[in-house]
Formats: structure tokens, sequence, C-alpha cells
């Protein structure tokens, strides 16, 4: 059945107007009055139960549709642990897929890195932007997936500039990708249910003054084994492991 994003609260027995990216989707997708479709509210806003909703098409008119909601289901399909993704930022569409397999993956959120060897420096405007195109990939990839919680994509920050506030806030198990060694293979680790924050670089990786900073900040160096993988497929391989 497909699923569509509804940002709205949701109860049994009402009607409503979808939002306009859910109707554009519905229109592409030629679903009639009387098709039945799924709706999540993603867990981004206070908007009640999470779960998801079923509904049923009652109107489409050339720029809006309009649907009955039905019965609630409190189905969850989150990982058994929340792991918090703090990614360098790779070139143009690596990044694309990196959000899009974190969030297949089970990520709890997604927090571009403006890492020393990052090739995108994403400030400003030109940074809202981006945040705002990363957290439409991971909301197509919860309704793609089945997921009923829409991990949030953070604004792009600096390591230095994590540490000193978000870091501060973040009560969690702290692992960063190294090639170093003596790290910790991931792979032998003990499964456990504590979120954890992963810390992965970009494109030639981390910095050593970077390395360094978040070691002395409490990250445990880790490994993936012998072989050097690509910057977005090291950090999913982790996070299959972990999550």
């Amino acid at each position: 059945m497909p699923r569509f994003y509804c940002p709205v609260g949701m109860a049994r027995g009402i009607e409503l107007e979808l939002p306009a990216g859910a109707a554009r989707h519905v229109q592409v997708l030629r679903l009639q009055p009387g098709d039945a479709i799924t709706l999540f509210h993603g867990g981004l806003e206070p908007l009640g139960p999470g779960g998801e909703f079923e509904a049923r098409i009652t109107h489409m008119g050339r720029s809006s549709v309009r649907v009955q909601v039905g019965a609630h289901h409190p189905v969850e399909r989150e990982s058994a642990r929340a792991v918090h993704l703090l990614a360098g930022i790779t070139a143009n569409e690596r990044m694309d897929w990196l959000v899009e397999k974190a969030t297949e993956l089970g990520a709890a959120s997604i927090t571009p890195l403006l890492a020393e060897r990052s090739v995108l420096k994403l400030k400003g405007e030109r940074g809202e932007k981006k945040r705002a195109h990363w957290q439409a990939i991971a909301i197509a990839a919860c309704e793609q997936c089945g997921r009923n919680r829409v991990p949030v994509v953070h604004e792009a920050v600096e390591l230095a500039a994590w540490l000193a506030s978000a870091g501060q806030a973040v009560p969690a198990e702290r692992l960063v990708l190294s090639l170093r060694a003596g790290s910790t293979a991931l792979q032998g680790r003990a499964p456990g249910a504590a979120p954890v924050v992963l810390l992965s670089g970009p494109e030639g990786g981390l910095s050593p003054a970077e390395e360094a900073l978040a070691v002395a900040q409490g990250f445990a160096p880790v490994g993936l084994g012998a072989r050097v993988l690509r910057a977005e497929t090291a950090a999913l391989a982790a996070l299959a492991l972990l999550a």
C-alpha cells in the first residue's frame, strides 16, 4: 500500500486535505478516489500518537487531494539502538545517497559535518537549502522503507562547534571511525542498547587534528577491517553493525 508523509494531526474518521508534497506524490502515482493509502506524520512534531494511519482517497482535484482517515496502527519499525550519525559532508550525490541509505538503516538523526577535508562548504542560505534537501530525502526514504519516524537532518556544523553545543546534550556512547593502529574492531564489539553517536569523516577522512579532538572528547576509535572503504560506504557499514 502506498505510504505518504503527512505532518498534520490525524484521528480516525476525520477528512483532511493532504499537504502539497503528499498530494503531488498521490497524483504522480495516478491514484483515484476509493484507493487505500497509509499516512504517517513522522514524529517530527507533537502531532499525537506515532505509528501510521489507514486512509482512503475521497477527492482528487487539480492541485488538491482529500482523504478520509481510518484506523490507527501503533506500529514502529525503529532499530533497538538509537544511532546518531555525525557524517563528514561528501561530494554532491554521494551525500544524498548517504542520507537516503542511513535513513533506511535506521539512523536516529543525521548531522552533516563541515570537516576540514569536506568538498562542500555550506553556510547561510545555501546551507539551509541543502539541509532541507537532505531532510526531504530522509522523508522519501521513510515512505519507501516503512519507518514511521523521520530522522531529523540537523544543520551542518563543524566538529568543535558540535562538541561545544549539541555534543554536551547527547548522553551516548561515542565512536569515531578510524584507520589508526590499535582501533577496536567494530565487528567484535559486544552488542548493546545504549544510544551511540557515530562520527565518520568525508573523502580523505578526518584530519589528524579533528580525530585527536574527537578522541580527547571521549570518542573511542573503531575500525572496519583491513580494507579502506569510501567515506559513504564506511559510515553505512558501521551503521548496519550498530543499529
